[in-house]
């Protein structure tokens, strides 16, 4: 029986919850993972860093629905009927598989990833999703990349589309939906440190049960 404590954060881009996950890890001296996993995966499929880099959660299905692996320098690592699969699929699976294995491993925060999907098993794991307002989403995402105001409104309605598509797809689930969180943090209410301290003190509290 898995003893430790789990974390999953899904979150609107722009909201401030990959900080949130950030600031978290560092205050519970725990992992974090993110981007990592899905290098991680590849490695383990022979992906090359230079295509995982055009990929994120975003744009893994997107980019890998139509390719096939059993061609080029992925044949090598395909047999059977794994050959006529396509790559994302392959992806996806070995992601979910690593994220399983990392959770028994010890106490972790999981951002993005369909991670409260892949964790439905496990009863010690705290999914949450971070949201904000609109407009401070926008300041944010304005001020973290340079954008004009109309530049940064069409990233986040773009990265949210594509998140809510990918999650969807791979879970069946509603993206930021109540029944697939235990519970919901706003930004623009609580602050990026307010959400950060609240997740913090649930963590300690469920460490500390029994």
């Amino acid at each position: 029986m898995m003893e430790h404590t789990l974390i999953t954060i899904g979150r609107q881009f722009g909201s401030g919850g990959h900080e949130v996950g950030n600031r978290l890890a560092e205050r519970l001296d725990i992992p974090l993972y993110d981007h990592n996993l899905l290098r991680m995966a590849a490695r383990e499929l022979g992906v090359s860093d230079e295509d995982v880099a055009k990929v994120d959660e975003t744009m893994l299905g997107r980019f890998l629905s139509g390719y096939v692996a059993g061609n080029g320098e992925y044949t090598a690592f395909m047999s059977g009927e794994e050959a006529g699969r396509p790559l994302s699929d392959r992806l996806f699976e070995a992601q979910s598989e690593l994220i399983r294995r990392l959770a028994q491993r010890g106490p972790g925060i999981f951002v993005g990833r369909c991670a409260d999907y892949v964790l439905g098993d496990y009863s010690n794991v705290i999914n949450t999703f971070i949201y904000a307002y609109k407009d401070d989403r926008l300041n944010r995402i304005m001020d973290i990349y340079k954008l004009t105001e109309k530049q940064a409104a069409d990233k986040i309605k773009k990265t949210d589309r594509e998140r809510k598509l990918y999650y969807e797809a791979r879970t069946g689930r509603e993206w930021g939906g109540i029944e697939s969180n235990s519970m919901l943090f706003n930004t623009s209410l609580l602050g990026i440190d307010g959400v950060t301290d609240a997740l913090e003190a649930i963590y300690r509290k469920w460490e500390s049960r029994g």
